[in-house]
């Protein structure tokens, strides 16, 4: 990834990376790898808990993460549920449609009115009920103690995608949400099982109307499409013998309903296999194919390592042998994801800063590597969306694209405005600011240096912050810049540093 003013990558050292998931030997877990882990893993920390992680060595600090992502014990892990209406789009009972079908046919306008307003009443209370469970979530995603659970269950909601525009009922999708965190980091066979009986995603991709005389494609072509295997590996006659398969696979209220009535009982055929399958065979059978193996082991890589859109060769035999593992585990995750992230490929020079930090991880990143105050969270929510990541409405079944698609000059101009108000507490389009508002020392980065002089400081936020080396001359600004007046490094000073340091591009890399 090429970024305007950063020194030229070496190119001999990118030649010759490491592909091996042979563990990193402890004596090289030093600070430099202890932060990747801290912020690939979870969303960052400060130079305190990277210093801590790296004294943990690189098997308990990976069990760390692990163990908590797995653990089902909510104790303090700063965890809150939210509190959600289960009906708050509920059906009209068997009385209130027949009331409303005598309305119709006797012209009855007043009562007809009378439904369609509580209808109105109902959609707006959804829509705040979501807005609620978006600033919810935000705020799980800043405070958990379970930080690769957090980033899982994003990459589930990105990848398994579904959203509310579509969906249109916030419990439904507060139920998907739990789902992914049940299994962020467990079976993946056992999270696509439940994907294909999940009511908002049947929802959304309208399985409701999946009948054995009207098969509809739209589940069975995403499930092997996007959820996976990918293009190339599965025919269209799989696509309409799987769309047999999840006929009947429909809702009722908040919960999934298997009408055998519209079931095709049919014997069907998919990927060379023939049975009078459902939709739970069809899922089984795509588990059973190399390539899904692959497939989740490539967005496992994409998530954790670097977000490239074309995986080169280095790449390509890492995620093999991730496979591999995943394939001998029967898709339990865990041991894949803790092999990768105590691997020496993790930790390789060449793969630092390749990848783009999300919207949620700039907000979540930025508060737990600064401790800023979280300032406003409802805006923290509107500023991810500005910035192309919008809680429970990724833009398509395909998900957030990510990657080299989260910057261009607009996001950019919104990920500046975030870092400086989430350190100063001012707002771009307010005049009137005061010092006073900020509410925030940032000394406490300093601790344990005896001399907080300014080239010193400059270097240990840099290395603390970013996974990148900046250019030369950039970093003598920052010296310069520190140096100023009598040279002492104050909090203001070091606010100063820091809203020059966060609104670089090499910040936007983790």
């Amino acid at each position: 990834m090429k970024l305007t003013g950063r020194d030229p990558p070496d190119p001999l050292a990118v030649s010759i990376m490491d592909t091996s998931l042979s563990p990193i030997p402890a004596r090289r877990f030093r600070f430099a790898e202890a932060r990747p882990l801290l912020g690939r893993a979870g969303f960052g920390g400060t130079p305190a808990q990277i210093s801590a992680l790296q004294k943990m060595g690189p098997e308990r600090a990976v069990r760390l993460f692990i163990d908590a992502a797995t653990s089902d014990d909510p104790d303090g892990t700063g965890d809150v549920e939210a509190v959600v209406d289960p009906d708050i789009i509920a059906p009209l009972s068997r009385d209130q449609r027949r009331q409303r079908q005598r309305a119709r046919r006797e012209g009855d306008e007043a009562v007809i009115a009378k439904f369609r307003a509580q209808r109105q009443r109902r959609r707006t209370a959804d829509r705040d009920q979501m807005q609620q469970l978006r600033t919810w979530w935000m705020s799980r995603l800043i405070a958990t103690a379970r930080p690769l659970r957090e980033k899982l269950v994003l990459l589930w909601h990105s990848h398994f995608a579904s959203n509310f525009r579509t969906v249109r009922d916030s419990n439904l999708m507060y139920l998907q949400n739990a789902t992914f965190r049940r299994h962020a980091c467990g079976n993946f066979g056992n999270l696509a099982l439940e994907i294909v009986r999940d009511p908002a995603m049947i929802r959304f991709l309208n399985n409701n109307a999946n009948r054995k005389r009207k098969p509809n494609e739209n589940l069975a072509r995403e499930l092997m499409e996007l959820f996976t295997l990918g293009e190339g590996h599965y025919s269209e006659r799989d696509i309409k013998q799987g769309a047999r398969a999840l006929t009947g696979y429909t809702t009722y209220d908040n919960d999934f309903n298997f009408n055998a009535r519209i079931h095709d009982e049919g014997e069907k055929t998919i990927l060379g296999r023939t049975g009078d399958f459902d939709g739970d065979d069809f899922v089984r059978i795509i588990l059973g194919r190399k390539q899904c193996a692959r497939f989740v082991c490539t967005k496992l890589y994409r998530q954790f390592v670097a977000d490239d859109e074309t995986i080169d060769r280095p790449a390509e035999l890492v995620i093999e042998r991730m496979a591999r593992l995943l394939a001998e585990q029967r898709y339990e995750m865990a041991p894949v994801l803790r092999k990768l992230f105590l691997s020496r490929h993790f930790y390789d020079r060449a793969i630092m800063g390749a990848r783009i930090k999300s919207p949620v991880q700039l907000v979540s990143g930025t508060i737990r590597a600064l401790r800023t105050p979280v300032r406003d969270v409802s805006l923290l929510v509107d500023a991810a969306a500005s910035m192309g990541q919008h809680l429970f409405d990724p833009p398509s079944v395909a998900g957030w694209p990510g990657g080299r698609s989260w910057i261009n000059t607009s996001t950019l101009f919104v990920r500046q405005n975030l870092t400086t108000y989430l350190i100063t507490g001012k707002l771009p389009y307010e005049h009137d600011w005061k010092r006073s508002e900020m509410n925030y020392d940032p000394m406490f980065l300093l601790n344990g240096m005896e001399r907080p002089a300014p080239e010193p400081v400059v270097d240990h936020l840099l290395s603390s912050l970013l996974s990148v080396q900046i250019a030369t001359d950039r970093r003598r600004q920052l010296i310069e810049f520190a140096s100023a007046g009598d040279g002492r490094i104050t909090a203001d000073r070091l606010v100063g540093l820091l809203a020059l340091i966060t609104s670089m591009p090499e910040y936007q890399l983790c």
